[in-house]
């Protein structure tokens, strides 16, 4: 199933970059809460991996041209900022998403019940941490405004049309817009150019086409199975 696998594999390599900050966020707190996320994604993953094949198998054993993950949720984390703009412009795509999946009865429809109310906490984390950044120091604010407009360029991907997903991916375009744009204001951040428009740049993630930082990510996260083909607990 062509949006199972996509959904899946945007949720299983957003889990793995999040997980890439245990050890190494900002404050305790901070880390919890960005395991909790990852640990939410991760939960998501199987049940949309497993709704295609085998999970294990598709998560470990296919070569990088298979996945059809968003290149948005394959950048690497950078500063926390860039984490924290990356984590706004997919949590309130993957609200919205969640929010119109459960309202109907198609395949996705009970998986999407449960997994909107983990995105509304997941939406709700990035739009504080979006607000404390944007209206903070003036370093705090620098490093959020240049999150925001280096990784604007991956969004478009999102609105793209998914096979097999029932639902109208173009018309969350404009909710999503309008979301994210009023947690930006609201920060003192500006929209980036282009916005108002939709003059972005679609990726071809969700073709197999990604970015080079994916390669480096997708070898360490199957590197364990792969050295130990067979391997059990």
């Amino acid at each position: 199933m062509t949006a199972a696998l996509a959904l899946g594999d945007d949720a299983l390599v957003l889990s793995h970059r999040l997980g890439e900050w245990m050890g190494h966020a900002p404050v305790l707190e901070e880390e919890v809460a960005l395991a909790n996320i990852a640990l939410d994604l991760l939960g998501q993953a199987r049940v949309l991996l497993s709704m295609a094949g085998d999970e294990d198998e598709l998560a470990y054993l296919r070569e990088e041209r298979a996945f059809s993950n968003l290149q948005l949720v394959e950048q690497p984390n950078g500063d926390f900022a860039h984490t924290i703009a990356r984590q706004l412009y997919f949590s309130t795509y993957q609200h919205l998403l969640y929010a119109e999946l459960a309202a109907g009865d198609g395949p996705f429809a009970a998986l999407a019940a449960k997994a909107v109310k983990e995105t509304a906490y997941h939406r709700d984390h990035a739009e504080q941490w979006t607000l404390r950044l944007g209206d903070g120091t003036d370093l705090s604010h620098q490093r959020m405004r240049t999150a925001c407009t280096a990784l604007w360029r991956f969004t478009g991907e999102m609105f793209q049309p998914v096979e097999g997903l029932g639902t109208d991916l173009g018309a969350l375009r404009t909710g999503w817009l309008e979301a994210v744009g009023a947690v930006l204001r609201r920060a003192g951040l500006p929209v980036p150019e282009g916005a108002q428009s939709g003059a972005w740049t679609a990726g071809a993630g969700r073709q197999g086409l990604h970015t080079e930082p994916f390669g480096r990510m997708l070898a360490e996260m199957q590197h364990l199975h792969r050295s130990h083909p067979g391997a059990s607990w």
